[in-house]
């Protein structure tokens, strides 16, 4: 892993083993590597190369051919050491074909529900399970949560709602150790202020790329505006905000994000890793 300079030092001067044991490690869009109490789980594994699909149709930007950047290391390093698989949806810029090739078919993964599940086991995998409220991995608690999307009026046009689907968020949670809230691709919903009112997590990992589908105003997952409210709502967390300048249809760039963040004065608060940094979860 590459630990940035700030996580190095956290490390050495850290009398705690778990600074050295948790970590969030951003490879690229929403795809993470964490290592959480001792295990390590790959998170929305997104392997295409670069400008290998072409962008989603009706979205924003959809001339551009994506994934717009390259994975900063190889599958082979990705996959190292893993011991469990996170998907929050099988939208194709979370579980692609290039992962479902690379990846072993006999990791656990866990699923938001039976129909994600069905379909990733078609594709031959042999260990897949629904996390159902929560569910326990190694001593490692997987706790589901609930999200959206996109906005109710999205959801009432059948076509588009289909499309959308649904996608979870997970809360990784252990005695001693940093509670984080992968939030996923979701917007600010009741079920997220219930989530953080819940475990009072002390990282929130956010997609706030701001995805766009033309013709429509507001967004499909979250963005700068969310980024402020989490300081607000959940004031003791740091923020680790992701899922931008890799798929087309995202709005918000890191740039974007860090011109908010710094105008906003929260820069203390919100961390925007480089595709491939690594980031000490500390308690």
């Amino acid at each position: 892993m590459k630990f940035t300079p700030i996580a190095f030092a956290a490390i050495l001067f850290s009398g705690s083993l778990n600074a050295w044991a948790d970590s969030y490690q951003h490879i690229r869009n929403a795809t993470a590597k964490v290592e959480y109490a001792g295990q390590t789980f790959l998170i929305d594994p997104f392997f295409a190369k670069k400008g290998a699909m072409s962008g989603f149709d009706g979205t924003f930007n959809s001339h551009l051919r994506q994934p717009l950047v390259d994975l900063p290391m190889s599958e082979r390093e990705i996959i190292k050491g893993v011991d469990a698989v996170i998907v929050t949806h099988t939208h194709e810029d979370h579980w692609d074909k290039a992962a479902q090739n690379a990846i072993p078919k006999h990791l656990p993964i866990f699923t938001q529900h039976e129909d994600d599940a069905l379909l990733i086991r078609s594709q031959g995998f042999k260990n897949v399970q629904v996390i159902n409220g929560k569910a326990i991995f190694n001593g490692v608690e997987l706790h589901k949560t609930g999200g959206s999307h996109g906005t109710i009026e999205m959801y009432a046009n059948p076509q588009l709602a289909k499309l959308l689907g649904e996608a979870m968020g997970v809360v990784m949670k252990k005695d001693g150790h940093a509670t984080a809230y992968i939030m996923g691709d979701t917007i600010w919903t009741a079920e997220v202020n219930k989530a953080l009112h819940k475990f009072n997590p002390d990282y929130l990992i956010m997609n706030t790329g701001y995805a766009r589908i033309n013709g429509i105003a507001d967004s499909i997952i979250m963005g700068l505006p969310d980024v402020l409210k989490a300081t607000q709502v959940a004031p003791k967390a740091k923020i680790i905000t992701v899922h931008m300048d890799t798929v087309n249809h995202t709005a918000i760039t890191r740039d974007d994000m860090r011109k908010f963040v710094i105008g906003e004065k929260i820069q203390d608060k919100v961390i925007i890793p480089k595709d491939g940094e690594t980031i000490v979860l500390e308690k």
